[in-house]
């Protein structure tokens, strides 16, 4: 019991430092998100690589800082909340587009890194 919480307290920092870079995260996505530039930044079909990309790190990050194999969920959850907010934010930018297609892909990847997460605490249980 005493050396699994050694362990626990032991990545602290890294929950921690992941808590802190996401939350940079979705400050930058909204920020950068409504500048001109990012109108038509990543044509299709690459912009929902893009929105992969970024939401699996992002539901990544999210599961580093809760840190137990059982909130897998975090991820996937803060994703899809996080790319809710997004596709809004989309509709009152001018030249942006709103889309479901943008935020299935956002869910996914945020379930894929909570699986990812888990499947990668199961093996390690030193985390």
């Amino acid at each position: 019991m005493l050396a699994a919480a050694v362990r626990m307290s032991a990545l602290a920092p890294a929950r921690i430092a992941a808590g802190v870079v996401g939350a940079l995260f979705v400050a930058t996505l909204l920020q950068q998100g409504a500048q001109p530039y990012a109108v038509g930044l990543f044509p299709a079909p690459w912009d929902k690589v893009a929105h992969f990309v970024a939401f699996f790190g992002f539901g990544g990050l999210v599961a580093i800082a809760a840190g137990r194999r059982g909130l897998w969920w975090a991820a996937a959850a803060a994703a899809m909340a996080l790319g809710a907010v997004d596709e809004w934010h989309q509709t009152t930018l001018p030249g942006r587009m709103a889309g479901w297609d943008d935020w299935l892909v956002d869910a996914g990847a945020g379930i894929a890194a909570g699986a990812v997460h888990a499947t990668l605490m199961r093996r390690h249980a030193r985390w």
